[in-house]
């Protein structure tokens, strides 16, 4: 994963990286602790996870649930001042990974016959996808769930880019924003291709979503899957904070500047509200494994809508050896082995939940560094 897919989106798939204010010098030394005896898959598991953190993760967690029980695992510190290692509990930012509890919400509500996915944008939000080549009566909704749309990704917007990706973030990182603002920035700028033609990850796509669950039930997107999904699968770690700039302690998140290359900052405190519906959870690992392993395993979809879920598109030259579904990507280990989830970055946080189709074999984990890659190198080596 390359420092500059991680500044330019919010992807699941890869991460923002961004910078705050304090510089901090300590060293991020591999720290590793294990629970329990690792069998030999997760001994390799953890092998990779150091490997991350002697290539400049500051730290790594993960935890493994699988039919033998569960495996956690950590390497690494959590804060690179006070050198505390990471713990099996830390939350953090989880970004993407919203977009598959946004996703879910939909496609309850379509079991509901409360919404058609194959209706247009403009159906649901009249007037709003309009300008500069974009038109919400050509859009449909599922196109918005799998990235087909065509819809100009916020985080490349110029604007937005400098104020929130680059140095400038150090002075903006307390600013509220609106999905409304934010959709408004991304339609100053051409669409992306044609809806339907073409694919091509776009976090504005699911900042429209969340604003079409508003309206559908009248109650905050946030509220809807706390109601829905959440709540009833005991997610008691998962939040979505608004405009709340923290994340509980211990775990620190950390990025660097191209601006200022060679320094790491400390990123931790932002006002998540530009990435609402598109990124703002905060999450640990248990409750991403327990989330996965409900839905893959059928308990909060019926058939037809998990079936819609894990029907993919090619993401063909943009994102290797995955294709994405609604909300759900496909990926395919090194070694050939499928598996489905969703990657989460944002500034200082980088996160992979992925397991097997039937939902029993899963791993999520999380680096608080964003300008080094391999969340997927450790993924590999649980499956493989």
């Amino acid at each position: 994963m390359s420092t500059r897919l991680i500044r330019t989106t919010l992807v699941g798939v890869t991460a923002i990286a961004a910078a705050s204010s304090a510089l901090l010098t300590a060293p991020a030394t591999p720290a590793a602790a294990v629970t329990g005896t690792p069998r030999p898959a997760h001994t390799a598991t953890q092998a990779a996870m150091d490997a991350a953190v002697e290539a400049g993760v500051p730290g790594v967690v993960a935890e493994v649930r699988d039919t033998h029980g569960g495996w956690k695992g950590t390497s690494g510190v959590a804060d690179r001042t006070t050198q505390e290692p990471r713990g099996n509990g830390d939350r953090f930012r989880a970004g993407s990974v919203t977009k598959t509890l946004v996703a879910i919400v939909m496609l309850q509500l379509q079991a509901e016959g409360r919404v058609d996915l194959d209706a247009t944008v403009d159906h649901y939000l009249p007037g709003l996808v309009q300008g500069n080549g974009h038109d919400g009566t050509k859009i449909t909704v599922r196109q918005l769930m799998n990235h087909t749309s065509g819809i100009f990704n916020f985080t490349e917007d110029a604007t937005f880019a400098k104020k929130v990706l680059g140095i400038d973030f150090l002075q903006t990182r307390y600013d509220d924003w609106t999905p409304r603002q934010v959709i408004a920035l991304a339609l100053q700028n051409p669409p992306q291709f044609e809806p339907g033609t073409s694919w091509k990850y776009s976090n504005t796509n699911y900042l429209l979503i969340g604003l079409i669950i508003e309206k559908l039930t009248g109650r905050p997107y946030a509220q809807e899957i706390a109601r829905r999904v959440t709540g009833p699968l005991g997610m008691r770690a998962t939040y979505f904070p608004g405009t709340d700039p923290h994340v509980p302690a211990p775990t620190r998140h950390y990025s660097t500047f191209t601006e200022d290359p060679g320094k790491i900052y400390d990123v931790t405190e932002l006002n998540p509200s530009w990435a609402w519906a598109a990124g703002e959870m905060i999450t640990n690992a248990s409750d991403l494994n327990r989330l996965y392993a409900a839905l893959l395993g059928g308990r909060l979809l019926r058939p037809a809508q998990l079936a819609q879920m894990t029907a993919t598109v090619s993401t063909e030259g943009n994102l290797a050896r995955q294709r994405y579904g609604l909300g759900l990507i496909e990926y395919e280990t090194t070694c050939g082995v499928k598996v489905w989830g969703h990657s989460g970055g944002i500034h200082g946080s980088s996160t992979q939940s992925f397991g097997t189709k039937d939902g029993r074999h899963m791993i999520t984990l999380n680096f608080n560094g964003d300008w080094v890659g391999g969340g997927k190198n450790v993924v590999s080596a649980e499956f493989c």
